[in-house]
C-alpha cells in the first residue's frame, strides 16, 4: 500500500482537532520536533518511520520559512567541490539521486543547465567551467546516478544554445556548455509531502502550534488559534527551526545570508527550457541563474548577502540586489530586462552557522547537529538538497542520547506521498501539469473535476490552478487560510497581481470546508 492511499496521509481541520485532543489526553512522546520546514518534516518522517511516537509542531504553516524561498534546485554540490569540500559535494550528489529515483520522482525533474559562451566568457574561464562540469559528472557517477537520469555534460553548438535559451545574445555566441541537475516543481510542495508521509507513518503534525519554551525533555506549547496551552514531555526534543534556531536555543549563533530571486513571465525569456547560467563579471565562481518555473514563470537568482539583525517572517529583497541580478543577466541577453518586466520578487534567509571571518558566500553549507547542556538537540545549517541526511543525523543523535529503542533509518528507500515513476506514471489519466504537482494523487483532482465541472475552472483567468486543487489542499494538505492556499500549497502569491485575482477563489474554497477559523 502506498502512502497516498492511506487515510493517515490526509491532513485537515478535523484531524488537527482530534490530534490536539489526543495529545492533551496523552502528552508524552518519544520525539518532539519543533519546526515545519524541510528539515523538521524530514526529522518527523525519519523518527516516525523508525517506530517512534513523534510530534511535530509549527507555529505558522508548513514551509512558512526558508523552505519556500529556495531556488527550487536539487543540485549535486558542484560549487562545494570547486572549493575543496569533497564530503558535502558527494553528500549532495547522493541525496539528489535519492530524491530523483525514490523519494519524490514526481516532484523532481532533470534540468539542463546552460552557460552561453559569449565574448565576456574568456577561453580560460570556459575551460574552468568545463572542468567543473566534468567534475560534476564524476560526482554523479560516484553517487550512482545513471546517465539516463542525468546525462553527462557536453559542449553544444550555438543553434542548440539558442533553442534552450532563445533570448541569449547571438553576436559572438560560440555555443554553450551544458550540464544537468535536478529541479523541484516546488519546494513548499516537497515539505507538504514530507509532512503528510510522516503523518501516514504515525506522526502527529500540528501547525499553528508554537513552542513557547523548550528543553531537552519537554516543551510548553500554545495553540495560536485558541490560545490554549499544553505541556508536552518528550524523551528527545529536536529544534529544527532554521534561522529561528537561536530563539529556541539561545546558545546557537547564526549568521543568516539572504538569497534573493526575481519572478518574470516565461515570455520574457522566450520559452526558456534550461537553467540559463551567467557568470558574475569579475568572478570565476559565482553565477546567476534564470530558471524555468511552474505557472509559466521564470525565477532569476541568486544573491548571497549578509542579513544581520532580527529575523523577519518574510525577508525582502533590496534594490541593490535587484539591480545586481538584472545587470548580471543582461550581459547575456539580446534585449535587456528592466524593472518593469519584474512580476514578483522573494528572498529567503539561509541558516548558516556563524564563523569568524568568512563572507556568507564562503561559509560552508555543511549541517551540524548540536546538543545543549539540557539535552535539547538542534539541527542547523545545510541546504534543501541534503535535508534527508540532516534528518537522519538528528534522529540518530536523539536515539543515542535518550536511549530510544528504534529501527534503522528507512528514508533512503521510502517514497513520499504521491511518488510515482516509469510506466505507472504513464498510466495516470491526468494532465502532465497535475502529475508534476501531485504525482499518483493527480487522479484525485481529475475525479473532483468529473464530479463537479465547476471545480475544473481556473481560480483566476490565466492561472493554471483549478478550484479542485484548492479543495484538495484543504482536505488533504493541511491548508487552513487564504495565505496557505496562495503562498504555499500553490505559488500563485509570488506575483502580487495573480494573488489578488485568485483570492476570491481561495476564500470560496475555505467557505466550502470546515477550517480552524484563522
Amino acid at each position: 500500500m502506498t502512502a497516498d492511499s492511506k487515510p493517515g496521509a490526509a491532513l485537515d481541520a478535523a484531524r488537527r482537532t482530534a490530534d490536539l485532543t489526543a495529545l492533551g489526553d496523552r502528552p508524552e512522546v518519544d520525539v518532539l520536533v519543533i519546526g515545519g520546514g524541510v528539515t523538521g518534516t524530514g526529522v518527523a518522517l525519519d523518527a516516525a518511520a523508525r517506530g517512534l511516537r513523534t510530534l511535530l509542531v509549527e507555529r505558522e504553516d508548513l514551509a512558512f520559512g526558508t523552505s519556500r524561498w529556495s531556488s527550487k534546485l536539487v543540485h549535486g554540490g558542484l560549487r562545494y567541490l570547486a572549493s575543496g569540500r569533497v564530503g558535502i559535494a558527494h553528500e549532495s550528489a547522493v541525496e539528489r539521486g535519492i530524491l530523483l529515483r525514490t523519494t519524490a520522482p514526481h516532484l523532481v525533474r532533470p534540468l539542463p543547465q546552460l552557460v552561453p559562451l559569449l565574448p565576456g566568457v574568456s577561453t580560460a574561464q570556459s575551460s574552468l567551467i568545463r572542468a567543473g562540469f566534468a567534475a560534476g559528472d564524476a560526482l554523479r557517477i560516484a553517487a550512482r546516478t545513471r546517465a539516463a537520469t542525468l546525462p553527462r555534460s557536453r559542449r553544444v553548438a550555438a543553434a542548440e544554445a539558442l533553442r534552450l535559451a532563445p533570448t541569449v545574445r547571438r553576436d559572438g555566441l560560440r555555443g554553450g556548455l551544458q550540464a544537468w541537475d535536478g529541479q523541484l516543481v516546488d519546494d513548499a510542495r516537497l515539505v507538504v509531502a514530507l509532512a503528510r508521509t510522516a503523518a501516514a507513518a504515525g506522526a502527529t503534525v500540528l501547525t499553528r502550534v508554537a513552542a513557547v519554551s523548550a528543553t531537552g525533555d519537554s516543551a510548553q506549547l500554545r495553540d495560536t488559534v485558541t490560545g490554549e496551552t499544553l505541556r508536552v514531555s518528550a524523551r528527545a526534543v529536536v529544534n529544527a527551526t532554521g534561522v529561528w534556531a537561536g530563539e529556541v536555543d539561545h546558545s546557537i549563533e547564526l549568521r543568516p545570508s539572504r538569497g534573493t530571486h526575481l519572478v518574470f513571465d516565461a515570455a520574457a525569456f522566450g520559452g526558456l527550457s534550461a537553467a540559463l547560467t551567467v557568470p558574475v563579471p569579475g568572478s570565476i565562481s559565482r553565477f546567476v541563474f534564470a530558471l524555468p518555473a511552474a505557472h509559466g514563470r521564470v525565477y532569476l537568482g541568486l544573491t548571497d548577502e549578509d542579513a544581520p539583525g532580527p529575523i523577519p517572517d518574510e525577508p525582502q529583497p533590496t534594490e541593490a540586489e535587484v539591480g545586481f541580478l538584472l545587470d548580471t543577466i543582461n550581459t547575456a541577453l539580446r534585449e535587456p530586462l528592466t524593472r518593469n518586466d519584474i512580476r514578483g520578487r522573494f528572498a529567503g534567509l539561509r541558516p548558516l552557522l556563524k564563523t569568524a571571518e568568512d563572507s556568507t558566500a564562503d561559509i560552508s553549507r555543511e549541517h551540524a547537529v548540536l546538543t545543549a547542556p539540557d539535552g535539547l538537540i538542534t539541527v542547523v545549517g545545510g541546504k534543501l538538497t541534503t535535508y534527508r541526511q540532516m534528518a537522519q543525523d538528528a534522529v540518530d543523535a536523539a536515539i543515542a542520547q535518550a536511549g530510544l529503542p528504534a529501527a534503522a533509518c528507512r528514508t533512503t528507500a521510502l517514497p513520499l506521498v504521491g511518488a510515482v515513476t516509469g510506466a505507472a506514471r504513464d498510466r495516470i489519466d491526468a494532465p502532465p501539469v497535475l502529475i508534476e504537482r501531485y504525482g499518483r494523487e493527480a487522479s484525485h483532482i481529475v475525479s473532483a473535476w468529473l464530479s463537479d465541472p465547476a471545480l475544473a475552472e481556473p481560480v483566476a483567468p490565466g492561472i493554471d490552478v483549478t478550484a479542485a486543487e484548492f479543495d484538495f489542499a484543504i482536505t488533504h494538505e493541511g491548508a487552513h487560510t487564504v495565505a496557505d492556499l496562495l503562498d504555499r500549497r500553490t505559488r500563485i502569491g509570488l506575483v502580487p497581481t495573480d494573488r489578488a485575482a485568485a483570492t476570491p477563489a481561495a476564500e470560496a474554497a475555505l467557505a466550502r470546508h470546515t477550517t480552524i477559523g484563522t
